[in-house]
């Protein structure tokens, strides 16, 4: 039997495919399929791109679950943003969120079962769950605050310092703490999404997640703090060192 190789755009296209059905039985507005739309769209550009920088144009297994809970993420999106215009079956945005949650579970152990784990795999992994934080937040703002943007927006705040500062690019090394937050807030958002708690505990499971969320982003930055002061005192001596330096060539 012959093997069948999916690309990115197989996913796109399928997800693509359940916003339709969906706008056709009113379940999502237009607003909303376009906004699910245009994230597969840029997911899948972005994801393609970086295959073929490493020379590959199909996905691995653990790729591929990840690119199933991006696909996934898509439909959130769409549902978030009919949201605003109408009202949406809040209970399939949250089994959408559920499963997207349950296979993030999957695809790091497949990745290491098969010897398939990348940093291209890690980096696409992290990208859908920091959307997702991001798309629950925004749907979890009326119930709670809009102060809850900032768990959606923290890995994005990160990616923007990087732009100003370069070494802050540098890789961080892998900790499952990491994992094990990102994990959480998306679980706590979508509890609060499915408005199963009253609005005391949502707010106080919503503070919780953002300090959680807040602590390793901030763990990360001190991390590559100390690498960049290790990294300068290398490349430039301290200034004690240097004026002790030209002294002694001054004696000579």
């Amino acid at each position: 039997m012959r093997k069948v190789h999916l690309t990115p755009w197989w996913w796109a296209v399928t997800g693509g495919t359940a916003l339709v059905v969906l706008a056709a039985v009113d379940a999502l507005s237009p607003v909303g399929a376009a906004a699910g739309g245009a994230y597969l769209v840029v997911a899948t550009v972005l994801l393609s791109r970086s295959l073929r920088r490493g020379a590959a144009a199909r996905l691995g297994p653990a790729n591929a679950v990840t690119a199933t809970r991006s696909t996934l993420v898509g439909i959130a999106t769409a549902l978030v943003a009919a949201s605003f215009t109408t009202a949406i079956p809040v209970p399939l945005l949250v089994a959408t969120a559920v499963v997207a949650l349950s296979l993030d579970a999957l695809d790091g152990p497949i990745a290491r079962r098969t010897g398939t784990a990348t940093a291209l795999g890690a980096r696409f992994d992290m990208e859908v769950d920091a959307f997702l934080i991001l798309v629950l937040a925004v749907y979890d703002a009326r119930t709670v605050g809009w102060w809850v943007l900032g768990a959606g927006m923290l890995r994005y705040a990160f990616v923007a310092a990087a732009w100003f500062w370069p070494w802050m690019r540098r890789t961080l090394p892998a900790r499952f703490w990491r994992k094990v937050v990102a994990a959480a807030a998306g679980i706590v958002l979508t509890v609060i999404a499915a408005g199963l708690l009253p609005p005391v505990a949502a707010t106080l499971l919503a503070a919780a997640a953002l300090a959680l969320l807040v602590e390793s982003f901030g763990r990360d930055v001190l991390w590559l703090v100390r690498m960049n002061r290790t990294a300068a005192g290398l490349v430039s001596p301290p200034r004690a060192l240097r004026r002790a330096g030209r002294e002694e060539s001054s004696q000579t």
